[in-house]
């Protein structure tokens, strides 16, 4: 389907060799040449999937798909690019929860008059989502009360919000796995059969190049970033929300659709809300403390208010709309469309600032 894609890895090595100074098509000959390789890192988890349940498969494939995205914010850490870092998380919460799961609730929809699902399970992760909004808030808030030179406050209280994060994220995961794991055990209702699932061994194999192939393709997209955004017209913003963002969850696209289409609402809710509340509990706290040992200076969390109001506002659409146990092609139509509208404004955001203002 998009396998044809994979031409752009050596392509990619090929400019990077013979064309350096070409920013542009560097930048997109290697983020289309992650596309297939996130969609094949889908695959394997999905399959991993088959063997372990709708609740676990969802959260192996959220783990492996966000791979991508914190391969990606590594390598713009160490390049010092904290602005897109975070942008790009509040892109790939923003990407899952109205982006993947309104195309998925679209394309099940537009196959399945009325698909159903478990809504206490898809509203603890809009809780865990909202929780995790509110720790996003007060740095922002902090940020701008008290400006720039209270920097180390921001540090301090980013670097302590992230250990309380991830104690979150270690929460959700035994109420997920043990104490709770009924509600997210789902049932299959396959419009069909399928090929018989690979066998552990190799969809392991198929994740570990996979994840090597992106860590590759994700440096050069990181080193293009910058002079790709000036070629192109493009803020920085932009990029980050959107761009890469939208690289980072191509896995989750491909396998949400992908079992949304067999009436596997339950796993493809899983992929889709379990990836956002791994980014926002696990990846960016994670980044955050990495920072402090990778980048140039220690990173917060202060994410540019009008990122974490619409982060917020986006939590708040898809908990109402995923809240009650049903999902039909409108419901996912409007998710897109909420996507749509935020992407046009970035784009449309002042070159002048590399961000949105404060």
């Amino acid at each position: 389907m998009i396998d044809w894609l994979l031409l752009f890895i050596p392509i990619t090595a090929l400019l990077e060799v013979a064309a350096p100074k070409e920013h542009g098509w560097i930048f997109i000959s290697s983020a289309l040449a992650i596309v297939p390789l996130a969609g094949w890192m889908g695959r394997a988890t999905e399959h991993l999937a088959e063997r372990t349940g709708e609740g676990v498969g969802g959260l192996l494939n959220a783990t492996f798909g966000n791979a991508a995205e914190l391969i990606i914010g590594i390598a713009a850490l160490r390049a010092g690019l904290y602005e897109v870092v975070k942008a790009s998380i509040a892109g790939s919460i923003l990407g899952n929860i109205l982006l993947v799961l309104g195309a998925a609730m679209l394309a099940g929809g537009l196959r399945f008059k009325e698909q159903h699902y478990n809504a206490v399970a898809a509203r603890s992760q809009s809780t865990l989502l909202a929780l995790a909004a509110i720790a996003l808030t007060f740095p922002a808030l902090y940020h701008a009360a008290l400006g720039a030179e209270s920097a180390k406050l921001h540090q301090d209280l980013s670097l302590t919000f992230s250990v309380i994060l991830l104690g979150t994220y270690a929460l959700s995961l035994v109420f997920q796995l043990v104490t709770h794991k009924a509600l997210f055990a789902g049932h299959r209702e396959d419009a069909g059969e399928g090929p018989a699932p690979w066998t552990v061994a190799r969809s392991v194999l198929v994740l570990v190049a996979a994840t090597a192939l992106i860590a590759w393709m994700s440096e050069v997209l990181v080193g293009a970033v910058e002079p790709a955004a000036r070629a192109f017209g493009m803020n920085k913003v932009f990029i980050g929300v959107i761009i890469i963002a939208l690289l980072g969850n191509a896995a989750e696209h491909f396998t949400a659709i992908t079992v949304a289409r067999k009436n596997r609402m339950d796993l493809s809710l899983s992929i889709a809300l379990g990836s956002s509340v791994q980014v926002a509990l696990f990846i960016a706290p994670v980044l955050v403390l990495l920072s402090h040992v990778l980048g140039p200076a220690p990173m917060d969390l202060a994410l540019r208010p009008a990122l974490v109001l619409i982060v917020f506002l986006s939590i708040l659409i898809a908990a109402q709309i995923a809240g009650d146990g049903e999902s039909n092609w409108l419901k996912g139509a409007s998710l897109l469309v909420v996507y749509l509208i935020i992407a046009i404004a970035f784009y449309y955001a002042p070159m002048g600032a590399s961000v949105l203002p404060r």
